[in-house]
């Protein structure tokens, strides 16, 4: 199988081990590595017409979005596609609470990376009483099996919860409001969320309670250091599918035909943009 290597440090207890700092020479040589063995991956997920979903949760600002742009970095988007879905429709609301998320469900060959996912009700619908305590109890009871559906059908399901500490996640958050470039990123949610630092805890091992099972365990990313949260996620990811390097032929590139008696139309009729760099 794969020749990857996950070894994990010893003798250092995550929250410590989390605190330390990571070389960024280090941080960036050791993700273009890992970036590599997701190509590997992805093609073996192509060939072996396998159906991965990987879901990341956690609390605002803990890391989540970054964590996905480095697996997608050198991905194929069209074999792993990333699902954000935004607020449901009045009609989805109508409906059964999964089936808005089935329609993105991997086809054979697929990885499907959920940014949040169907865990949403148990979360911030749960903490802000966007449902009802019915809608609630039901999904806790329902979630379970669905998951076991899934896995029944092919899937394999990997879930994530990414923890930030309160005191960073405080820090991010006046981040954003200081850096306009990442200032979209603060909604009114995520202000909400710092008001109710304590119900989403609740709301989280609630959550942990009923869907941290055998058959899909959820798997914690201590996220206060982000580097150090993005290569444990992925590292984790791959030796969570064994994985062969697909041998790629050897591509030649063939020598451009040429045309006899076609001239091109003069530059002067094409409008370039403007070279201000």
């Amino acid at each position: 199988m794969s020749n990857f290597s996950n070894q994990p440090t010893k003798n250092i207890e995550p929250e410590k081990r989390d605190k330390r700092k990571i070389n960024k020479k280090f941080y960036h040589k050791e993700l273009a590595r890992l970036q590599i063995e997701l190509v590997k991956l992805q093609d073996w997920i192509k060939e072996k017409n396998l159906k991965v979903v990987v879901i990341f949760e956690g609390r605002d600002a803990a890391g989540k979005g970054g964590v996905i742009k480095r697996i997608t970095q050198s991905l194929n988007p069209r074999i792993c596609k990333v699902v954000a879905l935004g607020t449901p429709t009045d009609r989805e609301k109508t409906q059964w609470y999964f089936q808005r998320y089935v329609p993105h469900l991997p086809a054979a060959g697929e990885m499907v990376l959920f940014d949040r996912s169907w865990y949403n009700r148990a979360g911030v619908e749960r903490v802000m009483s966007f449902c009802t305590e019915e809608e609630y109890r039901e999904f806790m009871r329902t979630c379970p099996e669905f998951e076991r559906m899934l896995i029944r059908s092919g899937i394999i399901l990997i879930k994530y919860w990414f923890s930030v500490s309160d005191e960073e996640q405080e820090r991010r958050f006046q981040s954003r409001i200081d850096d306009p470039t990442k200032f979209w990123k603060l909604s009114p949610m995520d202000l909400k969320s710092r008001e109710k630092w304590l119900d989403y805890s609740k709301a989280k091992d609630e959550m942990f309670k009923y869907t941290d099972t055998k058959q899909s365990p959820w798997y914690v990313v201590p996220a206060d250091n982000k580097r150090r949260a993005r290569l444990n996620c992925i590292s984790h990811l791959l030796s969570q599918i064994p994985y062969e390097e697909i041998k790629q032929e050897k591509i030649t590139l063939p020598p451009r035909k040429k045309e006899k008696g076609y001239i091109r139309p003069p530059f002067t009729d094409q409008t370039f943009v403007p070279e201000i760099y």
